[in-house]
């Protein structure tokens, strides 16, 4: 018999893409609505898809992390659409409402959250996959050569193992935050370093998979790459520099997962009155209609 499959969604990443794909919204006491609506039909979608049993979803309950600690120039909440960051507490409540285990991330990230509960599950016996349900590139790094973890882009209907990760990135997916420290990732705030495009950082990774691996001096390199000595040179310049991007690049284990149990995350159904009380809030009743038969 065949395990479960756990699916894990980047719900911060869902707000996102909600917010800016669909008009504004205003809910019943009149505050900014539309991106909730937006993630509660996209979830309630999910769930009517066939092996979707068992589902978390990770948040950034605030816009701030340890990685901010460690760099001054990583995201923050600056510029962020305010009619967006004020549904970040309601995308939570409607998916508790949904009934659907929510890991709301302080110190740490969302993403970071996935990696956690990417690890916890993988290995289980009763466990056959852990899908990943996130087009973030920081993601990659989760996915395992063995096949046990992969990422879902839903907007495509590609899956991504670590074949996938390395024909598109040029680099397996453990070197994924090598790859970024030294391309940079605009999204989160660090720039890279000089000179390091994305074709010479993976013709460098294919053949030193991590940053100790690369010389110092380009005469120790046994690789052909456009602007070797500029690259080599960089590289031991900014070592430092490139060293503390693929701390800010690496998505972290130990963030906190209360369930141990993939049963945890099974889907019982949601929340009845929790659930009529947020279409009533998000003017939106006919989500009653859309609520999936199993569970």
């Amino acid at each position: 018999m065949a395990g479960v499959q756990i699916h894990l969604l980047d719900a911060t990443y869902e707000l996102f893409r909600a917010h800016f794909g669909r008009p504004p919204r205003a809910g019943a006491d009149g505050e900014p609505v539309g991106a909730t609506l937006g993630v509660v039909e996209s979830v309630l979608l999910l769930l009517r898809e066939e092996g979707v049993t068992h589902l978390g979803c990770a948040t950034d309950h605030v816009i701030w992390s340890w990685r901010n600690d460690r760099y001054d120039g990583y995201k923050t909440d600056e510029g962020m659409p305010p009619e967006l960051l004020t549904q970040f507490p309601l995308v939570e409540e409607a998916l508790r409402a949904l009934g659907v285990v929510v890991w709301p991330m302080e110190e740490f990230e969302a993403d970071d959250g996935l990696a956690a509960a990417a690890v916890r599950f993988a290995d289980h016996p009763s466990v056959e996959r852990v899908v990943i349900l996130s087009p973030d590139k920081d993601m990659a790094q989760c996915v395992r050569e063995d096949g046990r973890v992969v990422t879902f882009n839903r907007r495509e209907g590609r899956f991504f193992d670590a074949d996938g990760v390395a024909e598109k990135f040029g680099v397996r997916p453990a070197s994924i935050p090598d790859y970024l420290a030294l391309v940079g990732d605009a999204a989160d705030g660090f720039p890279g370093l000089p000179g390091w495009g994305a074709k010479s950082t993976a013709t460098v990774l294919s053949r030193y998979p991590h940053l100790e691996d690369i010389p110092d001096s380009v005469s120790a390199w046994d690789l052909k790459v456009r602007g070797a000595a500029s690259l080599a040179r960089s590289l031991a310049e900014h070592r430092d520099d490139a060293l503390l991007f693929r701390e800010l690049a690496t998505l972290r284990a130990d963030a906190p997962i209360p369930q141990s149990d993939p049963d945890e995350l099974r889907w019982q159904g949601v929340d009845r009155p929790a659930f009529e009380a947020l279409a009533a809030k998000l003017r939106s009743p006919r989500l009653l209609e859309r609520l999936p038969t199993h569970g």
